[in-house]
C-alpha cells in the first residue's frame, strides 16, 4: 500500500485526531483520579503565582484555564495533554515539510515518534514536560525560519523569543535547548560566517527576558527556591567520584533503551544502513544541533557533575529525531516496503494504548485509583455538620490537598503545608489526617 501524496494531509491529520481521541478516552474510561502531578499543577493552579516550590508558573497556569472551563472534569486535562502532544507533532510536520519539500517523508518522520514512549505511553499525566512539548517544536521551527532564510523578520524573532520564554517557564532544562540553538548561530555566524550577523537576532533574547522578569523577581524573593529542588532531585550534594563515571553511562543506556523501538520502526523503512554525514551540508547542520547537541550537553552535565539525569527529564529531546533519521537515510528509504512500516507502526500505535489501560485496570495501588472524589464528599459532609460557611482554605502536601481543592464544589485555594500560623490565620477549619481545611 503506497501512500497516496495527494492525501497526506488527510492522513496525517486523521492520525492527529485518532492519537488525540484514543489517549484522551482511555485514561478518561480506566483511571479513577488524576495522576500526580496533574493534582500537583491543580493545586499550584488554586493559587497562581509566578512560580512555586518545585517548577515554574506555565506548567500550573494551563491546567488552571482548564479548571475554569471544565471544573473538575477529568476527561478535560487528559485532553489538555492531547492538544500539546499534537501541536507539537503539527510544528514538527510543518518544519519537515520546509526541510525535505515532501510530504511523504514529513509523515514518516512524525509517525516514527510513536515508537518513543514519551509520545504515547506516559502523555496522559500533564507535567512540566509534557507542557514543554508545542514550546520545544515552535523554537525549533522559528530557528529554522531564522536559519534558512536570508532576510530576518521581526515576527519570526518575537516568536521565537516568546515561545522560549514559555518553555523555560515550563521547566528550567528548557534551557538545554536554547543553548544549542544559540551555539549553533554562533557556530554559523561567527566560525563559518554563513550568515551574517544582524541586530534583529537580538530581539529574541530581548523579548526572553522581558517575559520571564516577573518569574526572576518571583524567585529571587522566593530563595530560588526551584532551583534548589531542582539541584537536589539529581542528587548532585550527594555524588562520588564513581558517580561521574556511571550516571552518565546509565543515562546513555537509558537512551539507547527508550529507542529501541523507534529504530525498529525505521528498519522496516531502510534498506541498508548507508550514509555520508558532512557538516558542509547545512540542513543536517541545523539537525545535529537541535538534536544531538541538547543531549551531549545533558551526557556532559552528568559527566562533570556527577548528577542523575531522570528518564523522564528526556521527553522534549526527541521530537525532530525522526526528521533526523529520514534526513540522514532518505536515499535510503524504500517506499515499496511502506506496507511493513505501517504494520510496525500499527502494532505500536495499537499496543501503547492497550498497555496502559491493561497496567491501569489490573494494578490497584497506583495514584489514579486514589479515592479523590470520595474523601472530598466525606469532608465536605463533616464540615457542613458544623460550619455553614463554605471551605476556601486547604492545608497539606500537594497531593492529598491537592486532591480536595480539585474535587470539593467550592475549589478552596491550596496554601501550602500545615503550619500554625497558616491554622491562626483562618476563621474556622478542621483537621483530618494530614490534611486540614477551612475558611478565611
Amino acid at each position: 500500500m503506497l501512500i497516496n501524496k495527494n492525501n497526506i494531509n488527510k492522513l496525517f491529520y486523521s492520525f492527529l485526531i485518532i492519537h488525540l481521541i484514543l489517549w484522551t478516552l482511555v485514561p478518561t474510561l480506566t483511571n479513577d483520579n488524576l495522576p500526580l502531578d496533574t493534582i500537583e499543577a491543580l493545586a499550584w493552579g488554586s493559587n497562581l503565582d509566578w512560580g512555586f516550590n518545585k517548577h515554574p508558573p506555565a506548567s500550573a497556569f494551563f491546567p488552571e484555564v482548564i479548571y475554569q472551563l471544565f471544573g473538575s472534569q477529568d476527561w478535560a486535562y487528559y485532553l489538555l495533554s492531547q492538544l500539546f502532544v499534537v501541536t507539537a507533532f503539527i510544528f514538527v510536520f510543518k518544519f519537515a515539510e520546509e526541510l525535505f519539500k515532501n510530504k511523504t517523508l514529513s509523515l514518516i518522520s512524525v509517525l516514527l515518534l510513536e515508537g518513543i514512549y514519551f509520545y504515547n505511553f506516559t502523555t496522559p499525566e500533564f507535567n512540566v514536560n509534557v507542557c514543554q512539548l508545542p514550546f520545544w517544536s515552535l523554537c525549533v521551527y522559528y530557528s529554522w525560519k531564522l536559519f534558512d532564510k536570508q532576510t530576518i523578520t521581526f515576527k519570526d524573532c518575537f516568536w521565537l523569543g516568546a515561545f522560549a520564554a514559555l518553555g523555560f517557564l515550563s521547566k528550567y532544562l528548557f534551557i538545554y535547548l536554547l543553548i544549542s540553538i544559540d551555539l549553533l548561530f554562533f557556530y554559523i555566524i561567527f566560525i563559518k560566517k554563513y550568515k551574517k550577523f544582524d541586530f534583529k537576532h537580538l530581539i529574541s533574547l530581548e523579548v526572553f527576558i522581558v517575559l520571564l522578569i516577573p518569574h526572576l523577581i518571583w524567585l529571587a524573593n522566593n530563595d530560588y527556591i526551584t532551583i534548589i529542588y531542582g539541584l537536589a532531585r539529581t542528587g548532585l550534594e550527594s555524588a562520588s567520584l564513581l558517580d561521574h563515571i556511571v550516571h552518565p553511562l546509565i543515562f546513555l543506556g537509558k537512551q539507547i533503551g527508550i529507542l529501541i523501538p523507534f529504530f525498529i520502526m525505521s528498519f522496516f523503512l531502510i534498506k541498508k544502513i548507508k550514509f555520508k554525514v558532512s557538516l558542509k551540508d547545512k540542513k543536517l547542520l541545523f539537525l545535529i544541533f537541535i538534536n544531538l547537541v541538547p543531549i551531549g550537553l545533558m551526557f556532559l552535565t552528568s559527566m562533570l557533575t556527577g548528577s542523575k539525569i531522570r528518564t523522564m527529564w528526556m521527553t522534549p529531546f526527541y521530537l525532530f529525531f525522526g526528521v533526523l533519521i529520514v534526513y540522514i537515510f532518505q536515499a535510503q528509504i524504500n517506499l515499496k516496503k511502506i506496507n511493513k512500516f505501517i504494520s510496525a507502526f500499527l502494532i505500536l500505535f495499537i499496543f501503547s494504548p492497550f498497555a496502559y489501560a491493561y497496567i491501569s485496570i489490573t494494578e490497584t495501588d497506583k495514584r489514579t485509583d486514589y479515592l479523590g472524589k470520595e474523601i472530598a464528599i466525606k469532608t465536605e459532609y463533616l464540615w457542613k455538620q458544623n460550619h455553614a460557611l463554605p471551605i476556601n482554605v486547604v492545608l497539606g502536601d500537594e497531593w492529598h490537598a491537592g486532591n480536595l481543592s480539585y474535587h470539593l464544589n467550592s475549589r478552596p485555594v491550596w496554601e501550602g503545608l500545615i503550619t500554625k500560623d497558616k491554622l491562626n490565620s483562618l476563621s474556622k477549619f478542621i483537621c483530618i489526617d494530614n490534611i486540614c481545611v477551612g475558611n478565611r
